[in-house]
């Protein structure tokens, strides 16, 4: 059996971290015994990981001189699991993971990119400092480079990483889980104080500048100029009334009364099943975004920014337009809620099948199973 260590920055439900919790949900227990170490304190997912029967610790680590202490602790706890693998997910898991495992007397040793923007402008200089650590130690600290999507890879390539040492692969979806749902669409209506036939554009995601929420609403005041009756259903962490950036975009594009800001949600795959189109409005940062490959296993088709690897998810089963082109993204979002419902359906059950064919994750995570085999496979 292969021991494998996964050291993650955090275990927040942001999407590497969403990733990772998918990955072990389908890992071959009878070949992989796998544990999970969080550099900080321990998030949200923890005891979902804890509940499929695998140890979860942290090394808390804040910052400053006491990180001294919890890399060697970390070094102890590496040590202590003799992992035949460690995948490190996320800048900080790369540098301080990886050097841990070395320490530790790891032979094989994976990182794991999923940005694909580092632009000084939208990136800390803190991060900024690690990456260029990184790309300096590419060339002998990691065995294996795995990114979650080409464009990160190119990015990261250019940026200084070891290019013969990156293999792509991306994200997967529980299609089970995932599927479309017509009791789903009536309850979120119902929910909303909606009738069942209204039509419903959404947006998935937490609260952040790279998700362009204010661009999403100068979109969608225009999609509502000329189709009144559509409504627009958002969800994510600081999506709610609370918000007052939210609020006063929503009130400019003259659609607050027909927004709805549900924050954080525990039932995202209903959420999905619910809208007739999603809309991805982000203008930089995202490397493979989750919630178009959710949104099209349940059957809705999207309207994306060509952000990060958006164009190749969606393909010919959605709509691609420029990055801050929001009068394209609305145009977009018009042309899919006006088709002919049979048009629509067979948009949705495209959009499925693309997502069957190259992101379900099964096939995914044997994908995941065949890198850490070769990892262990290559030489010293």
């Amino acid at each position: 059996m292969i021991r494998i260590v996964f050291i993650i920055t955090g275990l927040g439900t942001g999407g590497a971290e969403m990733m990772l919790l998918k990955v072990l949900e389908h890992l071959d227990r009878q070949r992989f015994n796998p544990c999970v170490i969080s550099l900080i304190a321990s998030g949200e997912l923890a005891p979902r990981i804890e509940a499929l029967g695998i140890p979860v610790h942290s090394s808390n680590m804040n910052g400053g001189v006491a990180d001294l202490v919890s890399l060697y602790q970390l070094v102890r706890l590496i040590k202590q699991y003799q992992p035949d693998v460690v995948h490190t997910w996320m800048y900080h898991a790369d540098l301080l993971g990886g050097l841990a495992a070395r320490l530790a007397g790891v032979s094989s040793l994976a990182w794991c990119l999923r940005n694909s923007n580092l632009d000084s402008d939208k990136t800390t200089l803190s991060t900024r400092v690690i990456v260029r650590l990184c790309a300096w130690l590419s060339t002998w600290l990691p065995d294996s480079i795995l990114s979650c999507s080409e464009q990160a890879r190119l990015i990261h390539v250019e940026r200084g990483y070891f290019a013969d040492k990156m293999v792509v692969i991306p994200n997967g979806f529980d299609l089970s889980r995932f599927k479309p749902d017509n009791d789903a669409r009536t309850s979120v209506r119902s929910e909303l104080g909606l009738v069942h036939d209204v039509l419903l554009v959404g947006l998935i995601g937490r609260f952040d500048p790279q998700k362009n929420h204010t661009g999403f609403f100068k979109a969608a005041g225009q999609v509502h100029r000329r189709l009144p009756h559509v409504h627009f259903l958002l969800a994510g962490k600081d999506i709610d009334k609370e918000n007052h950036a939210l609020i006063h975009a929503a009130t400019d594009a003259g659609v607050l009364s027909h927004s709805h800001l549900l924050g954080l949600r525990n039932d995202i795959p209903r959420i999905m099943a619910s809208l007739d189109v999603l809309a991805s409005s982000s203008s930089y940062g995202e490397a493979f975004p989750n919630v178009l490959g959710e949104a099209m296993a349940s059957g809705v088709p999207c309207a994306v920014t060509d952000v990060g690897d958006s164009a190749y998810i969606v393909a010919d089963a959605g709509r691609v337009v420029d990055v801050g082109d929001m009068d394209s993204l609305a145009a977009a979002l018009e042309e899919i809620l006006t088709l002919q419902p049979y048009e629509k359906l067979a948009m949705g059950n495209q959009a499925r099948t693309r997502v069957a064919t190259h992101f379900e994750i099964a096939n995914v995570t044997r994908k995941y199973e065949e890198f850490y085999v070769n990892l262990l496979k290559s030489p010293d």
